[in-house]
C-alpha cells in the first residue's frame, strides 16, 4: 500500500496526544496472494469504539492494521496504510450522513483491489482531533481485502503529494481537497508534525499489543528521539516513506544492496516502509540470499514464496547508515494460513521491478514489527511550509531473547551470543567473489609465506657475506700497485670481429629475437597472484504498481 507518512499528526488542540493502541487479532484460513487470487475466508474482527483521544486498532493476525475514524458521526473502521494518501470509505449498505458530494468521480488502484466513487466532503474526526470539512472518496463499489476483514474503507497517512484526490481537487482551482493528515497537522502547526507507530510482534497467541502516538513517543521509547535520523529518497518533496538501505545481514554474512531508482546512490536500495503491506517485496537475488541457504527450504512458484522448515531458525537483520535493525526470526518464516505445519518467506521476490523504478524493496510489517518508528514531516517554518521528513528507529528485538521466543513456540534449542556488525564506510559492505583458482593461490601464499620469508632471509645474509669477500678481496688487489700498460695512452687496442673468430655461428646473425611475454595464469603450482580489481554484485530491479497497496 502506500507510506505512513502522515500519522505524524501535530496533536492538535495546542496539546500533545499520545495514542496507545491495542491490537486484536483475528486469525484467517487463507492466505491471498498480492497478485490476486481466492478470496480471504476470516472471521471478522469487532468495530471498537474510539473513547477521547485513545484510538482501538485492531490486527489480523498481523497482517492489516485498522482503527476508527469518524464521519459525519458515525464510526467507521478503515485499515491504516502508510504507502497510501487518500480516504475512502464504503457508502453500502448505509449511506455516509451528512455529506457534501461533488460532480467528481475517482477511481484509486492498489496493488490489490480498487475503489470507485465521488468526492465528497464531510466533518471527520480521528484521534479525537475533529476536521470540519475533510475531502474523502464516497466509495460505491470497491474490491480490496481490508474489506474482507471487516473494514468499511482504507485511510492513508502519506505525503500529499501522493494523494490523487487532492490533484483532482487542484486540478480545479480548489485547495480543500488536502489529506487527513495534513489538515490536522494544520490545526495546530506549532506541535511536531511526526507519528510515533509500534506495530510489535506475535507468536501463536490471540492477543498481540502495539501503540500509537501523534507529536510524542511512548515514554519507554523516549529513546527512539537520539537515534540517526534516516533521510527520505529523495531528501526533499518525497511521495513516499522511501529511505536508503545500506546493507542486509543473514546470519554472519553481509551483502551488499543496489538499486534501480535513477539517481539514487549505486551502492544503496530505495525501500518504501509501507504499514499497509504484510510482507516485505524484494529482489530475487535477496530472498535467495535469505532462504537459499536454508536445509529444507525451496522456492515454491504456486505461492510465489519460499517455504521453510518451521523448526529452522534465520537470523537476519537490515543495516540503515550505521545502525542495524535484527527482524524477529518468527516474522522471517511465519506460519502458512492454509497448513500450520508449514512456514513461508515473508519475503517475497520479485523478479521485476517491485516498484517501477519508484524504490526497489518494499518494506512490510514483517520488518516494521522489530522496530518502534517515528515518521516526521518536518516542522512547519515560517512561510507555512513543512522541513524535510525523516525516519527515526528504535530495535525492538534482542536476538538472544528472540531466539528464545522462536523456540519456544517451534521447537528446538534457542540459539545465544547473536550480533551483527555494520559495515563500515559509506559504500557498505562489497561482496567479491574470488575464482576457485585465485582462492586456492592465495591459500598457498598464506601457508608458503614462512617458507618464503625464511629463504629471502637466508638469500639476503648470502648476499652480505659475498659483498663483504668482494670487499676483502678488491682491498687486497690495490694493495699490490697498479701494473703498467703495455701502450700508453688512454685506450688500450682491442681484438676485433671478435664473434667471426670465435663463434662462427655469430658470423651470419640469426632473426632479431621476438619478445615472448610470460604468461601470468594462475596454475595449482602458482605462487603468484597478480593483483584483481574489486567488483560489486550484479543490480537487483525490482517494480510495483505506482499506488501501493
Amino acid at each position: 500500500m502506500k507510506l505512513v507518512q502522515a500519522f505524524s499528526l501535530a496533536v492538535l488542540a495546542g496539546v500533545s496526544v499520545a495514542v496507545k493502541i491495542p491490537f486484536i487479532q483475528s486469525k484467517p484460513t487463507a492466505l491471498q496472494r498480492r497478485s490476486g487470487g481466492t478470496d480471504v475466508s476470516i472471521s471478522h474482527p469487532q468495530v471498537l469504539s474510539s473513547v477521547s483521544t485513545a484510538l482501538a486498532l485492531s490486527d489480523v493476525h498481523d497482517l492489516i492494521y485498522m482503527a476508527n475514524v469518524t464521519l459525519g458521526g458515525v464510526d467507521y473502521l478503515v485499515q491504516l496504510d502508510t504507502g497510501s494518501s487518500d480516504l475512502w470509505v464504503l457508502n453500502s449498505p448505509t449511506p455516509i450522513p451528512n455529506t457534501n458530494i461533488t460532480s467528481q468521480n475517482c477511481n484509486l488502484t492498489y496493488g490489490i483491489g480498487w475503489a470507485y466513487g465521488g468526492i465528497s466532503y464531510v466533518t471527520a474526526e480521528f484521534a479525537g482531533i475533529s476536521v470540519p470539512s475533510q475531502a474523502f472518496l464516497d466509495v460505491s463499489s470497491a474490491q480490496n481485502p481490508a474489506l474482507s476483514y471487516g473494514a468499511s474503507g482504507l485511510l492513508g497517512l502519506g505525503f500529499d503529494s501522493l494523494s490523487t484526490i487532492d490533484a483532482l481537487v487542484n486540478a480545479t482551482g480548489a485547495s480543500t481537497g488536502r489529506s487527513l493528515l495534513y489538515n490536522l497537522f494544520q490545526d495546530n502547526p506549532s506541535e511536531p508534525n511526526f507519528i510515533a507507530l509500534s506495530l510489535q510482534s506475535t507468536s501463536d497467541d490471540d492477543q498481540i499489543t502495539g501503540s500509537f502516538a501523534i507529536g510524542e513517543t511512548e515514554p519507554q521509547y523516549s529513546n527512539v528521539t537520539s537515534t540517526n535520523k534516516i533521510p527520505t529518497w529523495p531528501v526533499n518533496s518525497p511521495t513516499r516513506w522511501n529511505v536508503l538501505l545500506d546493507s542486509f545481514i543473514v546470519g554472519t554474512e553481509t551483502y551488499s544492496v543496489s538499486t534501480g531508482v535513477q539517481g539514487a546512490p549505486s551502492n544503496k536500495a530505495v525501500v518504501l516502509l509501507d504499514s499497509g503491506t504484510s510482507y516485505t517485496y524484494a529482489p530475487t537475488d535477496v530472498c535467495q540470499a535469505i532462504y537459499g541457504g536454508v536445509s529444507g527450504a525451496q522456492y515454491n512458484s504456486g505461492l510465489g514464496q519460499w517455504t521453510v522448515p518451521c523448526d529452522v531458525e534465520i537470523d537476519m537483520a537490515l543495516q540503515f547508515g550505521d545502525q542495524i535493525f535484527p527482524i524477529h526470526p518468527l516474522d522471517v518464516s511465519p506460519t502458512s494460513f492454509s497448513d500450520p505445519s508449514i512456514c513461508v518467506g515473508s519475503f517475497v521476490p520479485q523478479s521485476v521491478s517491485v516498484g517501477a523504478g519508484q524504490f526497489d524493496w518494499l518494506i512490510g510489517d514483517n520488518v516494521l514489527r522489530s522496530v518502534y518508528a517515528v515518521y516526521d514531516f518536518g516542522d512547519f517554518v515560517s512561510s507555512g511550509t513543512m522541513g524535510s521528513p525523516y525516519v527515526q528507529m528504535l530495535s525492538l528485538v534482542d536476538p538472544d531473547q528472540a531466539s528464545v521466543e522462536f523456540h519456544s513456540v517451534r521447537g528446538g534449542t534457542p540459539e545465544n551470543n547473536i550480533t551483527y556488525n555494520a559495515s563500515s564506510g559509506d559504500s557498505g559492505s562489497t561482496t567479491v567473489t574470488l575464482s576457485t583458482d585465485v582462492a586456492n593461490t592465495i591459500d598457498k601464499l598464506s601457508k608458503y609465506l614462512p617458507a618464503m620469508l625464511a629463504v629471502m632471509a637466508l638469500n639476503a645474509l648470502v648476499l652480505v657475506i659475498l659483498s663483504i669477500v668482494a670487499l676483502v678481496l678488491l682491498c687486497r688487489r690495490r694493495g699490490r700497485g697498479a701494473r703498467t700498460r703495455k701502450t700508453p695512452g688512454r685506450l688500450s687496442p682491442m681484438p676485433m670481429n671478435i664473434t667471426a673468430t670465435r663463434y662462427p655461428d655469430y658470423a651470419n646473425p640469426q632473426e632479431l629475437h621476438t619478445y615472448q611475454p610470460v604468461s601470468m595464469a594462475l596454475t595449482e603450482d602458482t605462487l603468484f597472484a597478480p593483483p584483481s580489481p574489486a567488483f560489486k554484485g550484479q543490480s537487483r530491479p525490482g517494480d510495483r504498481p505506482n499506488s501501493v497497496a
